[in-house]
């Protein structure tokens, strides 16, 4: 029991947790968190002693005195020793009845706001008139975990998430909203694969606004209206696409973000020159925010440019300031290596997915996408097939790799996820983990790691490219930026040949 938790276990704090009400326990008198009028001591001494298809007999099984226990000493001894799977029994397949959303929408005179489910949970939730509708959302649920291989809790959070979802719909039979359906977490109930079951039968309604809305219109709130209403444009037309000539593609919220930010120092500083709108911007006045050189330089005009270009496409502007100047290369950087003392603590770790994610990139060097995307089936024979080309895995990334895939089987032996890293929430789904996951896992990026792999084969080989590009499928571009490092009259000479005339500047860019 830690100090910061006020003195509790795990235990009491998820008990806490799901029973928020207090009052006194009908059997030992204690004022404490009850469930059916009991505290969790007494209640777990009703479970110790019941006896098999029996109903829980509280105040009899404590009359005699209660078993004391040693703080969260039981989950970890059940994750420590594996016992047998709990199966849940399969009924025969059946067709699951026909489930199509209503066209009518039951109007209410005074909407809800703000609904707090735990009060739900506390008083009870209403049960809703359509059974037709339950039965079918219950054999949906129950189909989507015997397809993605569901714990048995996990698909009785599925269960009780859509019953509570059905009570709280003013019109049953229509689609839920997505925002109810996060509301669940309060109840930590499985909220996002039930957004992924009601999207697979239609039966979603996704009203949530994604986090870059907020966050644009806070970014440009201090502009001026007409450059303002020009980038809100330019922000609808990235986030939805267009299907309308001149067509584009929906971006990611993370490009829109990068772009901002890269572009943002230049539109503030034309706000502050009194600039209204982006129509009065001229080449002269992007040459004069432009950094130097190097990659600030070329990072502001690529945003400029991502910005500008379709507003002229889409003749929000006449014209675009930025064409026909000259880029320039960003800032090389040079790879830095990794302590030992900071590797060793990685591969020595106890944790199974943390000490096989750290051979994998610190032997064979893999990149993130590569670790999110591999499969289970790809590990065999003392071999990683990867797209592009085959690792034969060395002895110590073999060790880690077996230890990790007996704490997979263990942890999710129904998962139906193919990849061969599983993380809590990707584990009842088909998608792979997030390179977030990945580098919060190994406590730094997974990219510094493959760096030094690198560089320690650069120095090993003498500086060989052709090795470096076999070995880690580089192509011969990367290949020479970790050989770079190494002393090597060969690539010295490579370099003065190949190298290419500096481009001669335009008369705009002068001054």
């Amino acid at each position: 029991m830690l100090r910061r938790y006020g003195g509790m276990c795990l235990g009491c704090r998820g008990w806490r947790r799901l029973n928020p009400g207090t009052g006194p326990c009908r059997v030992c008198g204690r004022e404490l968190s009850l469930r059916d009028g009991a505290c969790r001591l007494c209640f777990k001494q009703a479970q110790f002693l019941r006896r098999p298809h029996y109903a829980l007999a509280l105040e009899e099984a404590n009359r005699r005195g209660q078993q004391l226990y040693f703080a969260d000493m039981e989950r970890r001894v059940r994750l420590m020793t594996p016992g047998p799977v709990r199966r849940r029994s399969e009924p025969p397949a059946m067709p699951s009845p026909l489930l199509l959303p209503v066209k009518h929408r039951q109007l209410v005179l005074f909407p809800p706001h703000g609904r707090d489910l735990r009060r739900g949970q506390q008083h009870g939730f209403p049960e809703a008139d359509a059974p037709e509708v339950a039965a079918a959302l219950k054999a949906a649920a129950a189909d989507y975990a015997r397809r993605h291989g569901l714990e048995y809790f996990t698909a009785q959070g599925l269960d009780r998430g859509l019953r509570i979802l059905l009570a709280l719909q003013d019109t049953p039979g229509a689609p839920f909203r997505a925002s109810d359906v996060m509301l669940l977490r309060d109840l930590h109930l499985p909220a996002r694969p039930l957004l992924k079951l009601l999207s697979q039968i239609d039966m979603l309604k996704d009203d949530r606004i994604p986090p870059v809305v907020p966050w644009f219109r806070e970014v440009t709130a201090d502009f001026p209206e007409p450059m303002a209403g020009e980038l809100n444009t330019w922000f609808d037309l990235m986030l939805a696409g267009s299907t309308t000539a001149p067509r584009m593609k929906a971006r990611s919220p993370r490009w829109i973000r990068r772009m901002v930010r890269t572009a943002l120092p230049a539109l503030r500083a034309w706000a502050d020159q009194g600039k209204d709108d982006l129509r009065s911007i001229t080449r002269d006045d992007v040459l004069d925010v432009l950094p130097d050189s190097g990659t600030p330089r070329a990072n502001m005009l690529q945003g400029l440019r991502h910005i500008l270009r379709p507003l002229k496409h889409r003749r929000v502007i006449f014209t675009d300031p930025t064409t026909r100047i000259i880029c320039g290369m960003p800032t090389a950087t040079i790879p830095l290596p990794v302590e030992v003392t900071d590797l060793r603590p990685l591969l020595q770790d106890r944790a199974a997915p943390r000490a096989a994610l750290a051979a994998l990139v610190i032997f064979h060097a893999l990149t993130s996408g590569e670790l999110r995307t591999v499969l289970a089936t790809n590990l065999r024979d003392g071999r990683l097939f990867l797209p592009n080309r085959m690792v034969l895995l060395a002895e110590p990334v073999r060790d880690r790799l077996a230890a990790y895939l007996d704490y997979r089987n263990r942890r999710w032996p129904r998962t139906a996820n193919p990849h061969l890293f599983l993380s809590q929430s990707t584990a009842c789904g088909l998608e792979p983990v997030s390179n977030v996951w990945i580098n919060d896992l190994l406590g730094m990026s997974a990219r510094r790691l493959r760096e030094d792999r690198l560089l320690h084969e650069a120095e090993a080989s003498g500086g060989d490219p052709r090795r470096i590009c076999d070995l880690f499928g580089l192509s011969v571009g990367a290949a020479l930026r970790y050989t770079a490092t190494v002393d090597q009259t060969g690539i010295v000479e490579y370099n003065l040949c190949n190298a290419s005339p500096p481009a001669r500047p335009r008369m705009g860019d002068i001054g």
